[in-house]
């Protein structure tokens, strides 16, 4: 996916976090942790459903003062343990969107881990770049939690 340029309906967010890959992966992989971060700032995570396997369903709904309820699914297509997941994902309440699919890879590098997402096609241009800001405030968040989680001590 790197090497290559990208066309005008892909979207592609990098994130290097200071946690092991199996603990950036189940962040995506277990309701419990994918609730703590999953939304933009200002949203907060009511609700969260995931058969994780490959052929499951899942389900997210986000909910913010500003923009209300928004409920986002999907299916898992492809599952790595602890490396790469491929999945569907499409806006429940906007059936303007089409189904986009959503490629995560889970790189350990000197101790740390690269997610990288990949998410394609969007409509146009304008779709993809509205998406840029919610997918980057949330890794923002997911990379907060990720830290959080390492520091906790070990029972």
């Amino acid at each position: 996916m790197a090497s290559r340029a990208l066309a005008d309906n892909e979207l592609l967010i990098e994130r290097t976090f200071a946690a092991p890959a199996r603990l950036v992966f189940d962040m995506w992989a277990d309701r419990s942790h994918f609730m703590r971060w999953l939304g933009p700032v200002g949203f907060t995570c009511t609700a969260a459903e995931l058969d994780f396997r490959e052929g499951g369903d899942w389900s997210a709904t986000m909910v913010s003062d500003q923009y209300g309820e928004s409920r986002m699914a999907g299916r898992y297509l492809e599952i790595e343990p602890g490396r790469r997941i491929v999945m569907t994902f499409r806006w429940v309440h906007d059936a303007s969107h089409p189904e986009t699919v959503i490629t995560l890879i889970f790189t350990e590098r000197d101790g740390k881990t690269v997610q990288l997402f990949h998410q394609t096609p969007f409509r146009d241009v304008a779709s993809r770049d509205s998406h840029i800001g919610g997918w980057s405030e949330a890794f923002d968040r997911e990379l907060a939690y990720a830290e959080g989680v390492t520091q906790e001590p070990l029972p």
